[in-house]
């Protein structure tokens, strides 16, 4: 699993539904919404994308959409470790309509999605391996059921010439996000579609570069991640055997 998500989306009732009626966002209109989601930041248009090569973008651009009903918004800015605390004016937006909010990332086996109806929180979960349950707000939704009630234990492919722990968590969150994805918003990032799905990769987004006035400089930013690279060792290569397990391949 290698799936990555920073999604947002505003709708007036169920976003599946919403998003299987979509045509050709409005440019104008899409501009519009991302200064209402951006005040005070620089926002230029780019190159656009689809919804599912769209869901995690690199940083300082975005992609989004906007029709009537629904609007969609691709971020990192949204991969919050607590959707409680989502930045105001992405909350405050939602008055009248349904949020959703979908962030995971597949390095750390990080998930955590939220809803909110008219600007209240109604369900949030954020959770890893690493740090356990972050936030879990409100009562878990339908698709989560299965989970919590263990009958979707996690299944870990031992590492080589490492001892073999439990799972820390009663489930792998990058599985329930999966469903939470195709729950909330109606396709999966990774994994066989289903026929009902929306069609993630028919839906156009445009693209915009963002810039937060009062964030550190792009370029200083840049130095100090090649510095962490320069640092790290080599990298380990392995491979996946007949028999489920890995074996480490020298790189010579």
């Amino acid at each position: 699993m290698g799936a990555k998500t920073g999604l947002l989306v505003y709708a007036d009732g169920e976003v599946p539904g919403l998003l299987k009626q979509v045509g050709v966002a409005d440019v104008e209109r899409t501009a519009a919404m991302m200064r209402r989601l951006y005040p005070g930041w620089a926002v230029e248009a780019a190159v656009g994308s689809n919804l599912w090569e769209a869901v995690y973008p690199p940083v300082g651009r975005a992609y989004a959409g906007s029709w009537p009903g629904v609007e969609l918004l691709c971020d990192r800015r949204v991969m919050v470790d607590r959707p409680s605390q989502l930045p105001e004016e992405l909350v405050a937006a939602s008055a009248g309509r349904r949020l959703v909010l979908h962030a995971m990332h597949s390095v750390v086996d990080w998930l955590s999605f939220a809803v909110w109806e008219d600007g209240r929180l109604l369900r949030s979960l954020s959770l890893s391996p690493d740090s356990g349950i972050v936030e879990n707000i409100g009562e878990p939704l339908p698709f989560e059921l299965p989970y919590w009630k263990g009958e979707r234990p996690a299944q870990i492919i031992p590492w080589p010439d490492v001892e073999e722990k439990p799972y820390p968590l009663p489930f792998h969150p990058l599985v329930m996000g999966e469903d939470a994805l195709r729950a909330l918003c109606g396709f999966v990032a990774e994994g066989r579609p289903d026929p009902s799905d929306v069609d993630a990769e028919a839906i156009d987004l445009h693209g915009f570069l963002v810039r937060d006035p009062n964030a550190p400089d792009p370029a200083v930013r840049e130095a100090a991640l090649r510095a962490a690279v320069a640092a790290m060792g080599p990298p380990r290569t392995y491979v996946l055997g007949p028999d489920g397990t890995l074996t480490r391949r020298e790189v010579l």
